[in-house]
């Protein structure tokens, strides 16, 4: 499977690449950022392909890059900045099974 975009997008573009009851895996695009949220049920494993960004997970902050894999515990708020010149392209990987409800966007 060819883990490229197929359409133009503005920001985000997430493609789901499997699921079961257990996870979901996405390839995510990221032109900007991602604004700070948390996920109350899931935990979320992350591994960057592509570009740089500065990372936010709680009270910490760090830059990630190509190469990168840290995981995101239930309830804990988390943001993106892209500082690459091209967009942060990663896979997240959501335990258990991800159906869209469960992404709560909090106060920075």
């Amino acid at each position: 499977k060819k883990l490229e975009p197929q359409e133009d997008f503005e920001n985000i573009l997430v493609k789901k690449l499997s699921d079961d009851e257990l996870q979901t895996s996405f390839v995510i695009w990221i032109k900007d950022e991602v604004k700070l949220h948390k996920h109350n049920h899931h935990t979320e494993n992350i591994y960057v392909l592509k570009g740089k960004g500065e990372m936010t997970i709680g009270d910490q902050k760090f830059i990630i890059k190509k190469g990168d894999y840290f995981t995101i515990s239930k309830g804990t708020a988390h943001a993106l900045k892209v500082i690459s010149f091209g967009p942060v392209k990663v896979i997240s990987v959501q335990s258990p099974k991800f159906v869209g409800t469960d992404r709560v966007f909090v106060k920075g």
